[in-house]
């Protein structure tokens, strides 16, 4: 059974679809979606092991011509580099403007792919199919494409939406254990920003979710209709589309730290610990109730996620390093740190101006958490 979630952006609106076989079934959709479209399959080279065949024959079968293009496995590829590599390769297959990227795997690619399709020709049309619960549930929807810097994740890039998502909730079965956790750090961040009622749901049926019963769908379904609403409503980012970004400000600053090693950290255990980090801050500045701080990190701990700086692998900045890798994150503004900060489960605000000297002794104690 396929679920659809649609994201109604007018002349650029595009559907979400959640279910499983959808890689096999991508030609016969996008065939049918785009006739007479061909397209660059942009993967790295561990998804292009286990999928990208089964995506191909069904392009094949479809009559879709299509080239592809692979690019190292990790965070490392969101470069200039690789960029110039990919927007290269999608003009040696002799793409025309109207054919199609298509992003077969994680974030990485999934922002590389996107960001290439938003700049190759002035802008072509792009299909998302994520292979990580992070990447269905978060970086694939919305229209966030982009590479990193040294300066900082994401300071490079643009939005450019996708023209279809195909969500295929049966790949995710091949996943470590710990990239699905990861991933499941993003779907308990829609809980904690505005539905208390999915993170209460959550704490129920977190075990179906990681054994890919029904309640897989369901917490991929209520996670992207989620990011859908609120990119309806603030698509750039200009106003409550921030919220999104609970817990990024720390996590952001971790990534840029470790140099974005997923040895030692990926993407979503740094915002395991940025949540855990968001909710302890705010409960010392006296905004959210220390229960609630304890029920978000007993619930990241026993789905077997870090919630403290300290579990970090190697770590060993302290605070002024930390508050310099979030001086150079998206959501300084005028020089002044925004967090997103909530006054309990379910209830959370964008903080504007939030004083460095604030921040600073906040870590210094929470750096001394085991």
């Amino acid at each position: 059974m396929t679920v659809t979630v649609h994201v109604p952006l007018g002349d650029r609106a595009y559907d979400i679809l959640i279910g499983s076989g959808l890689v096999a079934d991508a030609g016969r959709r996008i065939a049918e979606q785009f006739p007479g479209a061909a397209c660059a399959v942009v993967t790295d080279e561990t998804v292009a092991a286990l999928h990208a065949e089964t995506l191909e024959r069904g392009l094949a079968a479809a009559g879709i011509r299509f080239a592809r293009v692979t690019v190292p496995a990790g965070e490392q590829s969101k470069s200039w580099a690789r960029l110039e590599a990919v927007c290269e390769a999608v003009l040696a297959a002799r793409l025309e403007r109207g054919d199609l990227v298509v992003a077969l795997g994680g974030g990485v690619v999934g922002d590389l792919a996107g960001f290439a399709a938003a700049v190759v020709r002035r802008g072509m049309r792009f299909v998302q199919i994520p292979t990580t619960l992070l990447a269905q549930v978060d970086s694939s929807v919305g229209g966030k494409t982009g590479i990193n810097s040294p300066h900082g994740k994401n300071l490079i890039g643009a939005f450019h939406q996708p023209s279809l998502v195909l969500a295929d909730t049966g790949i995710l079965d091949t996943l470590s254990p710990r990239e699905f956790r990861a991933g499941y750090a993003e779907v308990a961040k829609y809980g904690l920003i505005d539905d208390p009622a999915f993170f209460a749901w959550l704490e129920q049926h977190h075990r179906g979710v990681f054994a890919g019963g029904p309640e897989r769908a369901e917490a991929i379904r209520i996670s992207c209709a989620a990011k859908a609403a609120v990119v309806v409503r603030d698509e750039r980012e200009d106003g409550d589309r921030a919220l999104l970004n609970l817990g990024h400000t720390f996590a952001h600053a971790f990534e840029r730290i470790t140099r974005y090693d997923g040895r030692r950290l990926v993407h979503g255990e740094a915002v395991a610990v940025g949540l855990a980090c968001a909710f302890r801050f705010s409960t010392r500045l006296g905004l959210a109730p220390g229960q609630d701080a304890s029920r978000v990190e007993g619930h990241l701990r026993t789905v077997g996620l870090p919630t403290a700086i300290r579990q970090i692998p190697g770590w060993d900045a302290g605070a002024e390093a930390i508050l310099d890798a979030m001086a150079q994150d998206k959501k300084v503004s005028r020089g002044a740190l925004t967090f997103i900060l909530a006054r309990g489960i379910g209830q959370s605000f964008i903080a504007r101006g939030v004083e460095a000297a604030a921040v600073r002794e906040f870590l210094d104690a929470d750096l001394s958490l085991p």
